[in-house]
């Protein structure tokens, strides 16, 4: 067949393939608009899933008479008109296709009026691109898109649709997402003339509270750390549920990037990176997040459907994410459970492959490691600690054995966030007393980590010891792989691993880090490489020592039915209060649970 050029319909059905997926892709490019036309309320009126009618009404700033049959054409748009207007793209829809393609496969109405005009305008489309013929209506200011029998020309595409039902609530998360993203905008969702949502707009904090917890419901709301983080030029902001506070699938986390709602690796790897020494195996974190940066730094136009996005300095904002979210978690505190984290502003390094601190983050200057501020408890982890210190040039010291103050009396002193201990139940919890209440504690989770942050720290203010191997091992990699280690040589070399090259595809590994002895050297190199190559991070070495140093702590401390002393329930009671993440053992498990006076109240029906 020679050449010829697709008639506009086919084009448009072509280009719907790629947006229109299902009727939630609809809405979503519906909405965006919306957002884009400066709307204070949307309606949403959905048919049988979306099948049979779509339906978006907003108040926005409307569409002129002139301007209708331009914008069911294809790459015809308001939003940019040069290229560097496409390196800052700051609105939500910006292709100029998503109108013409919905058309080519849907019978679709596109009603508007603007501020002052006489009267609103209406034409009808069919994905040609032609014979449009503009209509009065009397609709009032702003814009309503009508889209009826999805798919209708295309049965191929129709018999792909699930039942009513999914596809109706593919809607309706999409719409909780998207109106966590838009406080200032309120919300109406039906389904077959049935009200299903309707958020009203939220400006004042408590409000947007309000709204987060009709979404994710009213427990992450009281389980949950307020953040608001800037550096180098990013804020985030938002909220990000306690690792006890987990679920067993992705489905409540919410992330956004200068108010668009991405799915993208690196943010998930930071994350993830973020909970890995607090959260139980095998659950899911919980948040709401914001990442506002400039424009020019993140290219949104990745995807078809603006669901991925591509950020400039990748590791810069892997290393910011990571940093605000594992310092404000390390931050919580007994007593202290949803404060807001405001944590300052600072530099994070912006060059490749800077020499990293073996840290539980990669801590900016301002957040140098405390100095151990708890006292040190009875159940100390002596011999493990002097075993750990033969690793270093420079020798750890063990904890002091304390001498524990004996219990204030309340009326002489503030009671601390987590009161003092009156029992030891069963020779495994602490039973403690609070003017509110009384609180459980797992004396052996609590003190493993305690001990384990403790480990940590020593670890972290001491070089990393280099084992050098028996026989160097001989790895064989990629070109591209040894180049990146030869570049990254400073990297290894802080990580504790010597790496040279010896050919173009050959790497020599001559030393480990000595806490790390044992483990298996060669799949370990490449785990550092996979993860550099990837995310331009690697955190490998950092997870294998911190697993032995949880095995040190968990070995180290306090057994379940050893009976401590009132002083020594105590001490550990304090150190808990000045330690981070205590609220969670090494495993993710929580080390201790809270009953108010209210609650128990209840229990013996008091007051009914």
């Amino acid at each position: 067949m020679r050449i010829h050029l697709l008639p506009t319909q086919l084009v448009n059905q072509i280009a719907a393939g790629e947006v229109v997926e299902r009727p939630s892709s609809v809405v979503k490019e519906l909405v965006e608009n919306s957002f884009d036309a400066g709307a204070r309320q949307i309606h949403i009126d959905i048919e049988q899933g979306g099948a049979r009618l779509i339906k978006i009404r907003d108040d926005g700033s409307g569409i002129d008479k002139d301007d209708l049959p331009l914008a069911l054409s294809r790459h015809a748009t308001s939003k940019i008109s040069t290229l560097d207007d496409l390196e800052h793209v700051a609105s939500m829809g910006f292709r100029g296709e998503a109108l013409p393609s919905i058309s080519s496969v849907a019978r679709l109405t596109l009603i508007s009026r603007t501020e002052g005009a006489d009267c609103a305008w209406q034409v009808r489309a069919d994905g040609t691109e032609s014979n449009f013929d503009p209509q009065p209506d009397p609709h009032p200011k702003g814009t309503t898109v009508d889209v009826r029998d999805l798919f209708y020309n295309t049965p191929a595409r129709r018999k792909f649709l699930k039942s009513e039902k999914t596809e109706f609530d593919h809607i309706e998360t999409l719409i909780k997402r998207m109106a966590l993203s838009r406080f200032d905008i309120g919300f109406r969702l039906t389904h077959n003339q049935k009200e299903i949502l309707n958020l009203k707009p939220a400006l004042a904090p408590a409000e947007q509270e309000k709204r987060i917890a009709s979404i994710c419901g009213s427990a992450f709301i009281d389980q949950c750390v307020k953040i608001d983080f800037a550096s180098s030029g990013l804020e985030l902001t938002g909220w990000v549920g306690l690792p006890t506070y987990s679920r067993s699938q992705p489905d409540m986390q919410f992330f956004y990037v200068n108010g668009r709602l991405i799915k993208d690796k690196l943010v998930a790897h930071a994350i993830k990176q973020a909970y890995q020494d607090v959260l139980y195996h095998g659950r899911q974190p919980v948040f709401v997040l914001y990442l506002t940066l400039d424009p020019a730094l993140v290219d949104v136009n990745a995807h078809p459907a603006k669901l991925e996005v591509r950020f400039r300095e990748g590791r810069l904002v892997h290393d910011f994410l990571f940093s605000a979210l594992h310092r404000s978690l390390a931050e919580v505190r007994p007593g202290q459970q949803q404060n807001t984290v405001t944590l300052p502003m600072v530099e994070l390094p912006a060059e490749p492959f800077a020499k990293p601190q073996l840290t539980e983050e990669r801590r900016p200057p301002a957040f140098q490691p405390r100095p151990p501020q708890q006292a040190s408890l009875p159940l100390s982890v002596q011999e493990e600690v002097r075993a750990y210190g033969a690793l270093h040039s420079t020798p750890v010291s063990a904890p002091l054995t304390p001498s524990p103050a004996p219990m204030p009396a309340p009326e002489k002193a503030g009671v601390p966030p987590l009161g003092y201990a009156v029992a030891h139940l069963h020779n495994i919890y602490i039973l403690s007393e609070t003017p509110t209440g009384v609180i459980l504690i797992d004396a052996h989770a609590a003190h493993e980590r305690v001990s384990y942050e403790r480990l940590k720290r020593q670890y972290e203010q001491g070089a990393v010891a280099q084992q050098p191997l028996l026989l160097p091992i001989k790895i064989q990699v990629s070109t591209r792989e040894a180049d990146l280690a030869e570049q990254s040589h400073d990297y290894f070399t802080a990580l504790g691993l010597e790496v040279n090259r010896s050919g173009p595809e050959t790497l020599v590994l001559r030393s480990v880090p000595a806490l790390l002895s044992g483990a298996d050297a060669e799949t370990l190199l490449r785990d550092v490489l996979a993860d550099l190559s990837v995310h331009g991070v690697s955190q490998r070495v950092q997870q294998q020592a911190n697993a032995v140093l949880a095995t040190m702590a968990c070995h180290g401390s306090v057994r379940a039915h050893r009976r401590l002393t009132v002083s020594e329930m105590n001490a550990l009671l304090r150190d808990m209060e000045q330690t981070d993440r205590s609220g969670q053992c090494n495993h993710g498990r929580p080390t201790w649970i809270e009953l108010s006076t209210q609650e128990l109240d209840k229990f013996f029906m008091r007051g009914q």
